[in-house]
């Protein structure tokens, strides 16, 4: 988990699901947790997504859940339309956008920007759009919300959520 006081850098997708196209400017004034993920990746599908929808439910609209589909392997499998098959089975209901790509590159264009390692990744943005918190792997429940809700009371979170988990990284391997 690393902190930073630096402004979230903007996103870029290519489709959205489960609501209209979101920027990040959009949601000023609103605490968010962006969760990066495969629907192939075992410790999303198995712990980052539905402690994502579980974050949503708890917080309601004191905060706004972002998935971001950011592929960097097994690209022919994980396209948009079994994205959306994925979404609709496993029940995800908040917004999902997926991670655009430039050209031949395999590193999603969001997903460099914000110097992601592999999935699950779980960001902190403050109201303000300043990046809080970035955690590889699967988060701690507790620390997690408690993270979240310093964050909607107060302002600025030191957020250290460390557990072992099965992460996917960019050099194909899951863990």
């Amino acid at each position: 988990m690393t902190t930073t006081a630096t402004t979230a850098p903007p996103w870029t997708t290519t489709r959205w699901f489960n609501g209209d196209p979101l920027e990040l400017a959009d949601l000023r004034g609103r605490v968010v947790v962006l969760e990066a993920f495969q629907m192939l990746c075992p410790g999303c599908v198995s712990t980052a997504l539905p402690q994502a929808t579980r974050l949503a439910r708890t917080f309601g609209d004191d905060l706004a859940v972002i998935g971001l589909h950011s592929v960097f392997e097994h690209h022919a499998a994980m396209t948009p339309t079994s994205l959306e098959a994925f979404l609709h089975e496993y029940g995800i209901g908040f917004p999902v956008g997926v991670d655009a790509h430039r050209g031949d590159d395999p590193t999603p264009v969001t997903f460099a920007r914000y110097g992601m390692r592999g999935t699950p990744t779980t960001v902190l943005i403050d109201r303000d759009g300043v990046l809080r918190g970035h955690h590889l792997g699967a988060a701690d429940d507790m620390a997690l919300a408690a993270a979240v809700a310093r964050l909607i009371e107060a302002g600025p979170v030191d957020w250290h959520a460390e557990r072992p988990s099965p992460v996917c990284t960019v050099d194909g391997k899951c863990a």
